[in-house]
């Protein structure tokens, strides 16, 4: 098939090539015996760390045993807590240094040091967005004992640089080689990095794009165009100039999990699901879930074990971040979905025409806080900015008569990502758990729950804003008009107010991104979810298997975790059917298709071309072209599924039942034109394929080094297997990383990461989980030392002076 033209993996990384050729070979001769320069794939494996053996560690307390088994997975058997803490930094590095230094650098705002003037706008975004509030409310939000773990933490990542960088050490790993640059010390401070987060708190992008829309279509039409749940119309304060605003004015905010290159001289989901005992052919709750996040390489999370007095977890989390962000501990079991809280506002500040520095207030003009920050800049000058400040935050853009500031949580204390997982690590029930909940401010999730009881529950977990008179939808005035009400949060919404369920009588619960909160919820908390596909797909399926009687399996949830089977498809085949078309090799290709999106599908292909081509004519019916990216496929099928005379002229169903038709033929031609004349020789993986590229690749010759690739795909972004693209339609996001968690033995929990553990091209670590990832394949995610040690490949003991 041509479908296997696509190489399946890497074949340069699979198997590296460590000789140096016959010519060079000829001038080490020639030339006077001089060592030939090694292969940079050589150099690779020259500076990785030591992972096996014993190495003296000044820091440390007592000796730490750290047991990698042969899945890359580190395993830390440390006597007390500073210890752990301090090995998990040191080991983490020993894998994925790199990476850490680059995520922290784009939480500092110090990007433009090593990328160039590139990096200077994204580097004034950073800074503006830092916490800049009580450090001791900080620490203490997220576990009393937080700044002691960071402490230990980065100081075990420090150690580990001095162990690379000493006489005796191996050097810097390759990347920092090929980037020109070292990695600096570490600090406390480092991991409450606000970038982190940001892209997962919504919505000033939205309110910009709403306020971009009311502009160019009115409230009405606007309002009809987006899929708010609950249903309102958009609410413009009184006398509000939206004349120039567009997401394109944050266009520098950017999450620090998005690729950043160095040149050479979103979407958020997931799926997460617990599932009582009395389902189960054990007796006792599995739990699973796979976030989605973008592809990247290295992975963004690092699974690890963490064991010593008080800590028993595994699981997975940031690399630059102590702790476990989701996994299992003894006792409990967890895992998170986006929950979709609207954290963020934007206002529109009245500059004072006399005086650019102030702003509009209730009570007469106010004076801007200004900080002036120098960028250092590679190759260039330093960049001289002044950050200036309103009291609803950050300033990030201005015309001279208006300023936009941002009000969002991140101002708050105990909003760095994830940090709050160090309390849900050492609950061991439920109500410990929900304690636990009030700690996760940042980013909001539904958090699934299962423990070793047999209890399962859920609590999607945020702070929220409160907001008694709008929406949270639009830009507001900074400060309001006499008379009028004012905009200004009146607080946060209760942690026990917000969704959750303990037991539910159901027998499961999932969720997908999907909207939480019941109907008629008190708060203004968010309007914007994901589509429900995802979500009734993995209903359909658990609650198939309990109505049929049929007990459910760990095989039963990798085979659900890994399915492909798209609602959106089935729904389009239903309309069509119902469209009686006179048959034509395009519409008889589509008839009777399950609706699965096979690699090796053909029809999955043409359907992938025909969705893109149904979405932009309905666009155009409606008169939106030019929103067409945002705009939800559940509007396109609302449409498709009620048609109006609006949209599909008088006869709105035979008008409808034209689109169909017509888009169908059109996209078996563009399908031709993409895949060939034949269709048994289409097939979706051909058009669906994802590339693992490293940040680094654009540099000279380096490439077939780092890069992983390209891999043929299934799925597409509405399937439970979520393999989300872009424009085009190669794959941009999706689940790095998968966990199902059984309480009943947890040896027998399943997990993988893509495309391994390790960050360094030169480890055997790097690549090695790609198979497994791509097949639907999982590994043992071990847990007893038992079982550890009868798998354990590499054996490194830390010991203090």
């Amino acid at each position: 098939m041509l479908l296997d033209l696509i190489p399946r993996y890497n074949a340069v990384l699979m198997h590296r090539r460590i000789g140096v050729s016959l010519l060079g070979s000829f001038f080490v001769v020639v030339c006077l015996a001089q060592e030939a320069p090694k292969s940079v794939d050589v150099r690779a494996r020259d500076v990785l760390s030591s992972i096996h053996g014993n190495l003296v560690v000044p820091g440390l307390k007592e000796p730490v045993n750290v047991l990698r088994d042969r899945w890359g997975v580190a395993h830390i058997y440390a006597k007390n807590q500073h210890d752990l803490f301090f090995a998990q930094g040191f080991v983490v590095a020993q894998d994925r240094l790199f990476e850490m230094e680059i995520w922290k650098r784009a939480g500092q705002g110090r990007l433009a040091e090593v990328l160039g003037p590139s990096a200077v706008q994204r580097d004034i975004g950073a800074r503006l967005l830092r916490y800049r509030g009580d450090m001791k409310a900080e620490y203490e939000s997220y576990s009393p004992d937080t700044e002691a773990i960071l402490s230990a933490f980065t100081d075990g990542i420090n150690a580990e640089i001095r162990s690379l960088t000493a006489k005796s050490g191996p050097g810097l790993p390759i990347e920092f080689q090929l980037a020109g640059f070292e990695p600096e010390p570490w600090k406390p401070q480092d991991c409450l990095n606000r970038m982190a987060a940001f892209a997962m708190t919504g919505n000033a992008f939205s309110e910009l794009r709403d306020a971009e829309l009311i502009a160019k279509l009115g409230v009405q039409k606007a309002s009809a165009f987006l899929s708010l749940d609950p249903k309102v119309e958009l609410d413009p304060a009184a006398g509000m100039d939206f004349g120039g605003l567009s997401p394109s004015l944050l266009k520098n905010l950017i999450g620090s999990d998005a690729r950043i290159e160095f040149p050479s001289d979103g979407k958020q989901g997931s799926n997460d699901w617990t599932i009582s005992g009395r389902l189960t052919s054990t007796g006792k709750p599995i739990l699973a879930n796979d976030p989605h996040r973008v592809m990247a390489l290295p992975s963004l999370r690092y699974i690890i074990h963490l064991v010593a007095p008080g800590w028993d977890v595994i699981g997975a989390g940031e690399p630059g971040l102590p702790g476990i962000a989701v996994g299992h501990n003894q006792h409990i079991a967890w895992g998170f979905t986006i929950f979709g809280l609207d954290q963020q506002d934007l206002y529109i500040e009245e500059v004072n025409p006399q005086d650019p520095l102030q702003y509009k207030t209730a009570n007469g003009w106010a004076q801007m806080q200004v900080e002036h920050e120098s960028i250092v800049v590679k190759g260039k000058p330093p960049v001289e900015v002044d950050l200036k400040l309103t009291r609803h935050g950050p300033v990030f853009w201005e015309d001279g008569k208006r300023a936009l500031a941002l009000r969002w949580v991140g101002a708050e204390p105990g909003t760095a990502g994830y940090l709050g997982s160090l309390a849900v690590d050492r609950a061991t029930n439920w109500n410990e758990f929900e304690g636990a909940m009030k700690r996760w401010k940042v980013p909001s999730e539904n958090i699934v729950y299962a423990d070793i009881a047999g209890n399962i529950g859920e609590h999607s977990t945020g702070l929220a804003p409160l907001r008694k008179n709008w929406t949270g939808l639009l830009p507001v005035p900074g400060a309001a008009a006499d008379g009028a009400a004012d905009y200004e949060w009146s607080g946060f919404v209760p942690n026990s107010e917000l969704p959750h369920s303990f037991n539910p009588p159901g027998g499961f619960v999932a969720t997908a991104n999907h909207k939480m909160i019941p109907e008629n919820y008190p708060y203004n908390v968010g309007f914007e979810w994901a589509p429900p596909y995802r979500l009734h797909r993995i209903e359909e399926v658990i609650s198939g298997m309990r109505d049929s009687r049929k007990k459910i399996t760990l095989d039963d949830m990798e085979k659900l975790q890994t399915d492909v089977v798209s609602l959106p498809a089935r729904q389009l085949v239903n309309l069509l059917n119902e469209s009686s078309p006179n048959p034509t090799v395009a519409t008889q290709m589509i008839h009777g298709w399950d609706a699965t999106l096979t690699r090796e599908s053909g029809v999955a292909a043409l359907y992938e071309v025909w969705l893109k081509e149904l979405r932009k004519v309905v666009a155009e019916k409606e008169g939106i072209e030019s929103f067409e990216d945002d705009w939800s496929l559940k509007k396109v099928f609302e449409d498709l599924s009620e048609p109006s005379p609006q949209v599909f002229g008088a006869d709105a169903v035979a008008g409808r039942n034209q689109a169909l038709l017509q888009t169908l033929e059109s996209a078996w031609k563009q399908t031709e034109q993409l895949l060939g004349t034949d269709p048994q020789k289409w097939s979706w993986g051909r058009l669906h394929t994802i590339q693992f590229r490293h940040s680094l690749d654009r540099l000279p010759d380096v490439a077939t080094l780092l890069d992983l690739g390209p891999l043929s795909r299934p799925g597409d972004g509405d399937t439970v297997n979520a393999t989300w693209a872009g424009k085009k339609f190669e794959q941009e996001g999706g689940a790095s990383y998968r966990e199902i968690l059984d309480t009943a033995d947890w040896d027998r929990s399943l997990a993988v990461n893509t495309p391994g553990q390790s960050g360094q091209p030169g480890s055997s670590h790097y690549s090695d989980l790609l198979p497994l990832w791509d097949k639907g394949e999982y590994f043992p995610l071990l847990y007893s030392r038992k079982a550890v040690e009868k798998n354990a490949q590499d054996r490194l003991i830390l010991a203090p002076n």
